[in-house]
């Protein structure tokens, strides 16, 4: 038509990424790595499973995160025919959206099995967290070849034995440094809860998933108890993701001191750093506590069958992450029969009265957030770099 202007071609895509996470620690890492990737590529769009992290992102979950967020041999059991549907819709989505890569995240009694699943559709694969099978299981890395084009590490010593069986890993920095679990306000913490300056602070940490957090409160409560006796005044504070609070009110109801709960993230920074000692399960709350510098035991209980299964599988002299770390006990751990109230309280006291173990436990907090620093900028940066590295070196889209 005369007079009209030649329209405006539409811009060109970016290109799809099919991202997932299996719990809520991996929400965390796929929110990060994702607004690192779109500060990289503005116009990179986003499909698959997480939360409200990844959410944030501009992410539409293809399900709820809160249906593969389950941990334990025998408590998987009742949730598996849901976990195989789940599977099989995720198997469908990808072949459905054939997006340019597909990046799972940690959780891998679910993403190695999608990653086997989508082979055939010949889309470049990216697992960001190295399987712990150098923990339990060694065998099974004989599984890996072949499920991925690209792994991302978060613990140094992790390409090392990897390497050892022929299988590439890249160590991107552990997103722990990232978390700001060192950036909060004990004054500003202890003034918003009033909380005197000499009243000692606990933070228990019962974990993030359903059936983790039942089976350590019980026993917290009578920890309590008897600490009562010889510290009248403490303060317990039980940071939670809000996904479990309600798990968790019900289970403090009847303590005999009550809690802060806390779920907000600042305020859980701010009650680290007004915290004098820290019981928390066994994972990545342990590097949380030695990135803000809180003296700590780790305690854990499992499914008795579960548990007694495990130790014939385990390989590793340590549960604790930042026992691994450091090479030697550097903090109490209390598992299964030991996880008893009366350890607990003992254990806690001398935490809190002991100023040379206080001291010690923070001469290797200092080594470990050293050796967990990337390779010179931040994870979340050095992680979307792989990425955007992988799918330069790749042919966009699905076979």
């Amino acid at each position: 038509m005369t007079g009209s202007s030649p329209q405006t071609p539409p811009a060109p895509s970016g290109p799809t990424i099919w991202i997932m996470a299996g719990e809520a620690s991996g929400d965390v890492l796929g929110g990060r790595l994702m607004a690192a990737l779109r500060h990289m590529r503005p116009d990179m769009r986003f499909a698959g499973i997480g939360g409200e992290h990844m959410r944030a992102q501009g992410l539409h979950s293809l399900f709820p995160l809160r249906d593969l967020a389950v941990m334990g041999l025998l408590e998987v059991l009742p949730r598996l025919r849901m976990l195989s549907r789940r599977l099989d819709q995720a198997v469908g989505n990808i072949t459905r959206l054939r997006p340019d890569l597909v990046i799972t995240i940690d959780s891998p009694g679910f993403t190695l099995r999608l990653l086997r699943r989508i082979a055939p559709l010949s889309i470049p694969r990216l697992h960001y967290v190295a399987p712990q099978v150098w923990a339990w299981r060694e065998h099974r890395v004989r599984e890996f070849p072949g499920l991925w084009e690209r792994m991302l590490c978060l613990l140094p010593f992790e390409p090392e034995f990897f390497g050892r069986h022929g299988i590439e890993a890249r160590f991107v920095g552990h997103p722990v440094i990232q978390s700001g679990a060192d950036q909060g306000s004990g004054q500003a913490f202890r003034a918003r809860h009033g909380i005197g300056d000499g009243a000692p602070v606990l933070v228990l940490m019962p974990g993030s998933r359903r059936s983790e957090a039942p089976r350590l409160l019980p026993v917290y409560g009578r920890m309590l108890a008897c600490l009562q006796r010889s510290m009248p005044g403490i303060v317990p504070v039980v940071p939670v993701a809000p996904v479990i609070a309600d798990i968790v009110r019900r289970g403090v109801a009847k303590w005999p001191v009550q809690p802060l709960i806390v779920t907000d993230v600042q305020d859980k920074h701010d009650a680290f750093a007004a915290a004098d000692a820290a019981l928390t399960k066994s994972g990545t709350s342990t590097l949380e506590l030695a990135i803000a510098d809180v003296p700590m035991a780790v305690t854990y209980r499992v499914n008795p069958l579960t548990a007694a299964m495990a130790r014939r599988l385990i390989r590793v002299p340590y549960v604790a992450m930042v026992n691994l770390l450091s090479g030697h006990r550097l903090v109490p751990e209390l598992l299964q029969e030991n996880c008893t109230p009366e350890r607990l309280a003992a254990t806690v006291e001398r935490l809190l009265t002991d100023e040379n173990c206080r001291r010690l436990q923070r001469a290797g907090f200092s080594h470990i957030r050293a050796s967990l620093r990337g390779p010179g900028q931040d994870p979340a940066t050095a992680a979307a770099r792989e990425v955007m590295d992988l799918l330069a070196s790749r042919p966009a889209g699905g076979a």
